[in-house]
């Protein structure tokens, strides 16, 4: 399949290899042949039907199935795009997105929205093990991967004695390097991820439509003593996220009555 010139190499009907997965292969191949970049968006679906002569549940399968492999990433009502490097998959491992940009070969940055010191609610203090109205800082970002805003990420930490954190560029700076070259030992962090709709000032600082679908990663990440070191909410664009994990069957494997 070239779709430049609209030439088409035809699918085999008479293949044991089914059409959807023919027509997968054939964008897959359209995208390492550079003819569709990183990022492009994908000929709309009534052309491909045509230059593919399958039918629409076919092409669907396709499409879908180049999603769950994490070529193509979908947008609701406007089309299919090829996968760029920000949209892979994060890591299982307690990494800052610094640190994640770096092992992708990509720039992070950051927008600041807010970065203050501000006396600790209730619901901060019992989180951090602090005392309520103790310091604590406040640092909130709209993320970016090569310019391309992946995340906003709400996070807060005991204020760091003798350091003004304040002054620190947190447009570039890591958040995670500041705290482990302050003595703190981020050993691991409990989490929980769960799927929203985007509400107004999400979408906009993510650029994307309101009601549009977003994972939110709440972390309490914590020293090699189970202490809490820092809270963190991050909110993901649905799209541009992708999180996979594996499970072990352990002592299930003997016979049931």
């Amino acid at each position: 399949m070239v779709m430049k010139d609209g030439a088409v190499a035809p699918l085999q009907s008479d293949s044991p290899e089914p059409l959807w997965q023919q027509a997968a292969r054939a964008i897959t191949r359209e995208i390492a042949a550079a003819k569709l970049s990183s990022g492009s968006r994908l000929p709309p679906e009534r052309d491909l039907l045509t230059r593919l002569s399958i039918s629409r549940v076919t092409l669907r399968k396709a499409l879908h199935s180049l999603v769950n492999s994490g070529v193509l990433v979908s947008s609701h009502g406007r089309g299919w795009y090829v996968a760029t490097e920000a949209h892979q998959e994060f890591p299982q491992t307690l990494e800052s997105f610094s640190e994640t940009a770096a092992r992708l070969g990509l720039v992070p940055s950051s927008d600041v929205l807010r970065a203050q010191e501000a006396p600790a609610t209730l619901d901060e203090a019992e989180e951090l093990s602090v005392a309520p109205g103790s310091p604590v800082f406040h640092l909130e970002r709209i993320r970016r991967l090569d310019g391309v805003p992946v995340a906003v990420d709400i996070s807060y930490f005991s204020a760091i004695r003798g350091l003004d954190v304040s002054a620190i560029d947190f447009k570039t700076a890591s958040l995670f390097r500041l705290l482990i070259d302050a003595g703190f030992d981020l050993a691991r962090a409990d989490s929980t991820i769960e799927a929203r709709a985007a509400d107004f000032t999400l979408a906009r600082h993510l650029g994307i439509e309101v009601g549009m679908p977003v994972l939110a990663m709440w972390q309490l990440i914590e020293d090699g003593n189970g202490r809490p070191v820092c809270s963190s909410t991050i909110t993901y664009a649905g799209d541009r996220y992708r999180l996979r994990t594996s499970f072990s069957r352990i002592g299930k494997n003997t016979a049931q009555g």
